[in-house]
């Protein structure tokens, strides 16, 4: 996803500097001679430095970071400054840690923006995303599932869960979706008391009650589509808005494939 964003203001004649995190930023983010920095993850002062010697004025934030062992950074200045903040920020999750980061960045004469006002086709549309359609009792469990989502997203604690006939089979926390979804192959293609049985359960995303926008809303992407047809699910459904889809045509090719449903609903949809 940073490539494709990075390829999209190329072609829309937008000007763009990368900074790319050792140890986190696939190489391939800046192949091309795309103008870009390798630093540090807790550089903070030298990375603004840099963003501003290349007169950036927008920022993107995009693609997966890990979370670091506080204990074992070794920040600049500034980041040793801003460290108190998101050591606080990351006890109470994710959400809280971004906006700490967002913060200090305004704070630093950047605008952020969100990914799909740089690159439209990122955001997930309404509807159904190929030939499949979810019927009413995927559209029972996808309220379920948005409604559980939104109690957890509340306190900050993840952006996706499965549910099946009603009954929540996994949550996601810290491992990310795709872990999640190996968890639950146990399930693949049985009911609960262990006969075989066609495919059922949906994955749900969506962005938490109060999220940041502009920086790490839930995502999918073709190894998405992969890992819920692995899992045995009957199909996946976003957050019309609320979501990112990593090359949208590849994954309604690898939904029809697959024989599931990749769909964006709002949440609050009646099934």
């Amino acid at each position: 996803m940073p490539r494709s964003i990075a390829e999209a203001c190329q072609a829309s004649g937008r000007e763009i500097f990368i900074i790319a995190f050792n140890g986190e930023t696939e190489p391939a983010t800046v192949t091309g001679g795309v103008a870009h920095a390798w630093v540090d993850l807790p550089a903070v002062g030298r990375t603004i430095r840099l963003l501003k010697e290349a007169e950036v004025r927008d920022l993107v934030l995009i693609g997966p970071v890990g979370r670091p062992d506080f204990s074992k950074l070794r920040p600049d200045w500034h980041g040793a400054k801003l460290l108190p903040k998101v050591i606080r920020a990351a006890r109470q999750g994710d959400d809280a840690l971004m906006k700490v980061i967002v913060d200090d960045l305004e704070q630093q004469g950047f605008n952020v923006l969100a990914a799909e006002t740089v690159m439209s086709s990122l955001g997930a549309p309404m509807g159904s995303f190929g030939a499949h359609e979810p019927d009413a009792g995927d559209r029972a469990d996808i309220n379920r599932g948005m409604e559980v989502v939104g109690l957890l997203g509340s306190l900050d604690i993840g952006q996706a869960v499965v549910v099946r006939d009603g009954y929540v089979l996994a949550v996601e926390a810290a491992e990310g979706t795709d872990a999640m979804l190996q968890r639950c192959r146990q399930f693949s293609q049985k009911g609960f008391s262990g006969s075989t049985g066609p495919r059922a359960g949906v994955l749900v995303k969506r962005a938490k009650p109060d999220q940041e926008r502009r920086v790490d809303l839930p995502t999918i992407g073709v190894p998405t589509v992969r890992g819920a047809a692995a899992a045995g699910l009957k199909g996946i459904a976003v957050e019309a808005g609320g979501a990112l889809v990593t090359d949208r045509a590849a994954v309604a090719q690898a939904a029809d494939a697959a024989g599931i449903f990749v769909c964006g609903v709002t949440v609050g949809d009646e099934p």
